[in-house]
């Protein structure tokens, strides 16, 4: 190649300050509890938000697209009367979906003892000396 055919490309890299972008994905509060609840299948926007307790209107959009832009899930829109979106995990969202299924899990089967450990720690904090300035 010469310079008159253009800059080369930049060889592909695995720079591991990259993977914050993923991170982000599945750090999120929701993202997780989304992809979940796809994983049976598509959901309709107020199946999603029936599903995911405590998530309001406005979060679940706004989650909603960042999937859809991170090629986690697809947005369909159904010409039916009256027209409907639905939503469904993408191949690579399906993979997502089964590398975190282990932390979901571990989540569900810990969360009584994180709960405890919340409650001694708070306890213990409030019942301490205060520590000179």
């Amino acid at each position: 190649m010469t310079a008159a055919d253009g800059p080369s490309p930049m060889p592909h890299r695995q720079d591991p300050c990259r993977t914050s972008d993923v991170l982000g994905i599945v750090g999120d509060k929701w993202s997780l509890l989304v992809v979940r609840n796809l994983s049976q299948g598509p959901r309709r926007f107020t199946e999603l938000k029936r599903a995911t307790t405590g998530i309001s209107q406005r979060m679940l959009t706004v989650t909603l697209r960042g999937l859809e832009r991170d090629g986690i899930l697809t947005r369909t829109v159904h010409n039916v009367m009256p027209p409907h979106v639905s939503y469904a995990l993408t191949p690579m969202g399906m993979t997502l979906r089964e590398a975190t299924a282990p932390l979901l899990e571990w989540s569900l089967s810990n969360l009584d003892g994180i709960h405890a450990a919340r409650e001694a720690y708070d306890s213990r904090a409030e019942t301490a000396p205060p520590t000179p300035s």
